[in-house]
């Protein structure tokens, strides 16, 4: 395969230039002014960007357990119409993705789609913050990393536990930051307010310092857990935090428009503590950009008591597109910082190797900060997304088995023309 006359983003050599790009196997073998060769596809990118595969850190396939919402494969279809080449899910399934059974399970069928898709498991056992999981069995079956998303864990003790046994393995730990005792009810800013975040913020905040682990705060929403984490990250703490596109571009005022498909956890929140996100992204506070992706039914998200229906939007098909509208249209990130935050840096979160490998295990496989993923040069995984930054769509129609989502209809920047994983075209 030939990609010619494209705009290269490599953000993780922090170069940009046009190009052709060719592909062999599974690998990108040149780069430079090249003529295609017989019988090669040739994929035209005049006009277009051509970046490296999307990462997201923070995806719900709802595999096993509840597939009427999601599963693995209607998911990676949304993944790779979204431009994500990689994705890591978390484990709040049924059953909790816990035990080595539970977790070759889904590696097995997960090698037989179309991206590559790595599994988060479970820091508890049945994620009811009583007992640790086998960090070191799950770790040795292909655990990317630990979670408590959805449930997070309240005993202090038993997380500074679970940091210790993560750092000695050198995988990362990622942390739903809302303290139950101060929700009335999930959803909106004024029934769950940001102290419930900011409480858990600044604990796991001080528990990284002190043990040195790696620590992901998921979705971060509130403007004093930004400061937080800026100032953990000045004391040394091996803290990361991500944001996502509805936290980025939307305040609670998107409730009153949108009733159930703007209700997430953590929920929107004011201006001021959108725009604080935005000044992390800025200024390398936040490190990533991940959707927390999460399908529900039309039935679900259609009840008619706002506070009985699941939380949770569906994100894969519109991150890019709202990174571009809402971030570097406006002048808050370049390109290049808006695809560093979406390739380079979670991939070295999950340590995710950029050379290429054959299938989704062996990207656990090498550690070191030269093959991080996000470089397009030769020798490089083939992984690829090409997208016109200047092309207006209308969002909708989705690849997900679900639709909830508040951007539906919304005119946006950057349309997605091909992603390619592998070297093979996934979407287009």
């Amino acid at each position: 395969m030939i990609i010619k006359h494209g705009h290269i983003l490599s953000p993780g050599t922090n170069e940009q230039f046009f190009a052709d790009l060719r592909i062999t196997e599974d690998k990108i073998t040149e780069i430079g002014t090249l003529e295609p060769r017989e019988q090669e596809t040739v994929i035209n990118a005049a006009g277009c960007m051509i970046a490296p595969g999307l990462v997201d850190v923070h995806v719900h396939f709802r595999d096993p357990g509840f597939t009427y919402k999601e599963d693995l494969h209607t998911g990676a279809c949304s993944a790779a119409a979204g431009g994500f080449t990689t994705v890591v899910c978390m484990a709040n399934t049924n059953p909790v993705t816990d035990t080595e059974q539970q977790l070759c399970d889904l590696i097995s069928r997960a090698r037989q789609e179309k991206i590559r898709i790595l599994f988060a498991a479970a820091v508890t056992k049945g994620l009811k913050g009583m007992e640790l999981t086998d960090f070191e069995t799950l770790a040795k079956h292909g655990a990317a990393g630990f979670t408590d998303d959805g449930i997070p864990l309240l005993d202090e003790k038993l997380t500074e536990a679970a940091m210790l046994r993560a750092k000695m393995l050198g995988l990362p730990l990622s942390f739903h930051e809302e303290h139950p005792a101060f929700i009335e009810k999930s959803g909106t800013h004024r029934t769950a307010p940001s102290i419930a975040e900011d409480i858990m913020v600044a604990r796991d905040c001080m528990l990284a310092l002190h043990t040195g682990a790696a620590v992901n705060i998921q979705h971060i929403s509130s403007k004093n857990s930004v400061a937080l984490v800026r100032t953990a990250k000045a004391l040394g703490a091996k803290v990361f935090a991500e944001a996502t596109p509805h936290h980025f571009s939307l305040t609670e005022e998107a409730v009153a428009l949108h009733g159930t498909y703007a209700k997430m956890n953590p929920p929107l929140r004011t201006e001021e503590d959108r725009l604080a996100i935005i000044e992390g992204l800025k200024d390398g506070t936040i490190d990533l950009i991940a959707t927390d992706h999460a399908p529900h039914s039309t039935q679900e998200k259609h009840q008619e008591n706002f506070f009985s229906c699941p939380s949770g939007i569906i994100g894969l098909e519109t991150a890019l597109p709202l990174g571009i509208t809402n971030l570097v249209q406006p002048g808050h990130l370049t390109m290049m910082q808006l695809l560093e935050k979406m390739t380079v840096n979670p991939a070295k979160l999950y340590s995710i190797n950029g050379m290429a490998v054959q299938d989704s295990s062996a990207l656990l496989a090498e550690k070191t900060a030269s093959s991080f993923y996000g470089s397009i040069r030769p020798g490089c995984v083939a992984d690829l997304v090409i997208f016109n930054p200047q092309e207006r769509f209308t969002a909708g129609n989705y690849q997900s088995k679900s639709e909830n989502t508040p951007f539906t209809g919304m005119e946006l920047s950057g349309k997605i023309k091909y992603t390619i994983c592998g070297g093979k075209i996934v979407w287009s």
